[in-house]
């Protein structure tokens, strides 16, 4: 059998695509190999939202090509929609694919092989309008299931290169959405997360019908047990959505919802399309309606132009709105960019020191919204061994050292949870599922519990399982 690795960089989206792009090797008669073995063939799909990222997809590239010079090496994602010359002009690339023609790339290599010449097939994604199909029945060795529901961006904020690496927005079809769920939900998985380059955006290009309806067509899913929304912009947060958040069932209570700058004059320049004012009556409107509601958010600090009042003002935001916990990133100037070119760019060491306080400010957010749940009971969908590698302890024992076998996953709220397992059950027989726990200790990074039961049970679905086989050329 031919054989193929991968290598992925970036985001959940990016994650998906591989996943899908696998599915066709596969039923090409592929074989997988890991990325740092002698392969036929090397897919890399690439990151392209900072220099850096540039940087590493192209080291990335390289590694493929010294492992097996032989091999043909195909580049796809973000960077190779937006440099594709530069990627071309790598000695050893046989071939570059754009972000909109990921289902093409077997026939691709297939004529590249036959043809034994380099080849580019990149085209002006902005003018793309349709959805890319890709369906993933089955995600290897993942106990949560993504299911990207949309593609591309039309925000252009001022520091993202992204809508010029995967075009505006294109959102799939509700009904091969609410088809693959249902796949994913008779496969057994738990946790569906809704992902996408702006998932919140689901359905602009779509007649009355937005990412509240979609909700509310997974919601009449019976095997289907949680739905997560992997992001969603302040300015999409609706009284229609709030209600159907307020009335479900399956959907998560966390909203990540990025708030960038807690500044106006700020927030501006990054032409985000809210302002502080009203970020902070969207989550007020949610809480009321969700009193529980975990918010998560990004953060990008040391943007051009954010001076140490700017920077206390969005501290200072962000301490008062009560987010459960932050992602922090410094601003890393993108070539391409408005931003890139803004004067009163500001130092590294400034942005390090702001990062540091926002990190801290967010571990004790979260230690202050998981003291909340003490002593309650949260359902966790179960991952993985809990192991802690800076203390080189063997996977499944406890934080610490603690004696026994302990997992972790995480809550509907987004708090990660480890647990140990009662010597009388199997830690196979969780893996994947829903289990009751009760937290008794809290922390700003993972939160302690006690098994109180097992909510679901493995009970895969035949016809699905078939499925999943046959994708899988006969093996799980």
């Amino acid at each position: 059998m031919p054989t193929v690795a991968f290598h992925t960089l970036g985001c959940k989206v990016n994650f998906y695509d591989t996943e899908a792009i696998w599915r066709m090797f596969k039923a090409n008669g592929y074989e997988q190999v890991p990325f740092e073995e002698k392969a036929d063939v090397y897919v890399i799909n690439t990151c392209t939202v900072t220099n850096t990222g540039d940087k590493k997809s192209r080291q990335i590239i390289r590694r493929a090509i010294r492992t097996n010079a032989d091999a043909t090496v195909v580049v796809t994602g973000c960077y190779a929609q937006i440099a594709p010359d530069e990627i071309a002009a790598i000695q050893g690339v046989d071939l570059v694919v754009g972000n909109d023609r990921k289902t093409k790339i077997v026939e691709l290599v297939e004529q590249v092989q036959r043809e034994q010449h380099p080849y580019q097939s990149v085209g002006n994604i902005l003018k793309t309008r349709e959805f890319e199909e890709m369906d993933v029945p089955f995600f290897e060795e993942r106990s949560r299931a993504n299911l990207k529901i949309q593609d591309g961006c039309n925000n252009f904020c001022t520091f993202c290169i992204i809508p010029y690496a995967r075009g505006l927005i294109r959102s799939r079809k509700p009904e091969s959405i609410l088809a693959q769920a249902r796949k994913l939900a008779k496969a057994g998985y738990r946790e569906i997360v809704l992902t996408g380059i702006h998932t919140g955006g689901y359905g602009a290009d779509l007649q009355g019908y937005r990412l509240a309806h979609l909700l509310q067509d997974l919601e009449q899913i019976d095997e289907l047990y949680r739905v997560r929304i992997s992001s969603i912009e302040a300015s999409e947060i609706d009284d229609h959505l709030i209600e159907v958040l307020g009335t479900s069932r399956k959907v998560c209570k966390h909203l990540h919802i990025p708030l960038q700058a807690g500044h106006n004059q700020v927030l501006r320049k990054m032409n985000r399309h809210y302002t502080v004012e009203q970020y902070a009556d969207k989550l007020a409107k949610l809480r009321r309606t969700l009193p529980d509601v975990a918010i998560t958010s990004d953060v990008i600090v040391g943007f051009p132009g954010e001076t140490d009042a700017y920077f206390d003002a969005t501290e200072a935001f962000i301490r008062e709105q009560q987010f459960s916990q932050l992602h922090v990133f410094p601003y890393s100037p993108r070539k391409g960019t408005p931003a890139a070119r803004f004067p009163d760019q500001v130092s590294e060491a400034v942005k390090e020191e702001r990062v540091h306080r926002l990190l801290a400010l967010s571990e004790s957010l979260t230690l202050e919204y998981a003291r909340q749940h003490q002593g309650k009971a949260v359902e966790v969908v179960v991952e993985e061994p809990y192991h802690e590698e800076s203390r080189n302890s063997a996977p499944g024992r406890g934080p610490d050292g603690r004696p026994g076998y302990w997992l972790t996953g995480h809550a509907e709220n987004y708090l990660k949870v480890a647990f140990p397992v009662p010597a009388d059950v199997q830690p196979e027989s969780l893996m994947g599922e829903v289990c009751k726990v009760i937290l008794t200790e809290v922390g700003s990074q993972l939160q302690l519990g006690e098994l109180s039961e097992q909510v679901t049970f493995a009970d895969v679905d035949l016809e699905a399982f078939d499925e999943i086989v046959q994708v899988s050329g006969g093996t799980v």
